[in-house]
């Protein structure tokens, strides 16, 4: 039994060896890569403003759903800029708007939603973007399969 308790010391004090191991302070943070996604592919700035939006399921229904998008302009859908750098957007199933940002991804894609990696399950991907439209559809199937794919259009001044 004296035999049994000298192993269980020795274990603890190479356990406590290795929690005792000191990390190096002397690396400044800003030397740290960074775990932010790289940008998307272009600025914020494009998303600020009035929008009159709307959704289709099937693209068949796209021009029609631009359409429709264009008519709510009356009662525009308003993106700011965020606080960090983001814009400030609405979620899936939240009435509070949050700072979501841009994330930059392989094969030239685009992914608005939180600071997680790019395509996460509450990303929307930036299917396509002019001056005047962009198109988003939720990465999770089951969200995207409640809302659509989302077409949002540029209000003119006079409108929104």
């Amino acid at each position: 039994m004296k035999a049994f308790g000298c192993v269980v010391s020795a274990a603890c004090l190479a356990f406590a060896g290795c929690a005792a191991t000191s990390v190096d302070t002397a690396t400044p943070v800003a030397a740290l890569p960074s775990l932010r996604a790289p940008p998307g592919a272009f600025p914020v700035g494009k998303l600020v403003g009035s929008w009159g939006v709307a959704s289709f399921r099937e693209e068949k229904d796209r021009t029609r759903t631009e359409a429709q998008a264009r008519s709510f302009c009356n009662r525009p859908y308003v993106i700011t800029k965020g606080p960090t750098d983001g814009v400030m957007m609405h979620v899936a199933d939240d009435t509070t708007p949050h700072e979501l940002t841009l994330k930059g991804a392989p094969g030239g894609k685009t992914y608005l939603g939180f600071d997680a990696p790019p395509g996460d399950e509450q990303d929307r991907e930036i299917v396509s973007i002019t001056d005047s439209m962009f198109v988003t559809r939720y990465i999770s199937p089951e969200i995207h399969t409640r809302y659509g794919t989302f077409v949002y259009i540029r209000c003119s001044a006079g409108r929104g």
